[in-house]
């Protein structure tokens, strides 16, 4: 299974503790996580995966490998700057937002054009197909519990 965590390069340091208990139970639960491999969310979720003993898969959108965050497991240098969200949102059995901004949006709306199921913890309001949760307890057994229903 492979989960996508997106959200803003970015963050509050509530929104940063969230986005790291999510990429912790992505990993917990055997998952591989994919970010956009950079600060923030990205980071959070990918610190909390890698210290958790899992896989974590950073997209990145330049040249080099470097600009990934200390807990990119397996870095992608993409060159495509934001064009790298299809990527990310593609890649994912299923795809969770926290918090996040303009990229984020564009995630959510590619993951939901792909048929991606797409769980939302303190990130977009009134997009159509989002599914909200209330924690990330609650986020990542929605992901796991939709991914396993597209298979």
């Amino acid at each position: 299974m492979i989960i996508s965590v997106i959200g803003a390069g970015t963050c509050s340091k509530e929104i940063y503790t969230l986005a790291e208990h999510v990429g912790t139970l992505i990993a917990q639960k055997g998952a591989t996580l994919v970010t956009g491999g950079l600060s923030g969310v990205m980071e959070a979720a990918s610190k909390g995966a890698s210290e958790a003993g899992g896989i974590v898969v950073g997209i990145l959108p330049g040249f080099s490998k470097e600009e990934a965050n200390d807990y990119v497991t397996i870095p992608i240098t993409t060159g495509l700057s934001h064009a790298r969200n299809v990527i990310v949102a593609r890649s994912a059995d299923a795809v969770i937002a926290v918090s996040g901004e303009y990229g984020t949006l564009s995630e959510i709306a590619i993951a939901l054009k792909l048929g991606k199921p797409v769980i939302g913890i303190n990130t977009w309001d009134n997009v159509e197909g989002l599914i909200k949760a209330e924690s990330s307890e609650e986020a990542v057994e929605k992901a796991f519990e939709l991914a396993n229903k597209l298979k």
